[in-house]
């Protein structure tokens, strides 16, 4: 069981798995919630301090590191 366990990179499963659902709300009718949250930006004033990094910026920055080219 261990072994098994050494040869899984559950950080590059991770991202492989973000990048294979960004392709579901990219392909669905506008008039879907999903969409429409993935699309849109919040409105307001944010915390103070760093901005968290968001999920579409983090499936962004795999892609670039998997050298995507699309």
């Amino acid at each position: 069981m261990r072994k098994i366990c050494e040869d899984f990179d559950i950080v590059a499963d991770i991202k492989k798995r973000r990048l294979e659902w960004i392709g579901h709300p990219v392909r669905m009718d506008h008039e879907n919630v999903v969409k429409k949250i993935s699309e849109n930006k919040a409105e307001g004033k944010g915390r103070m301090g760093r901005p968290r990094m968001r999920w579409l910026e983090e499936v962004g920055n795999d892609l670039q590191e998997m050298n995507f080219k699309g």
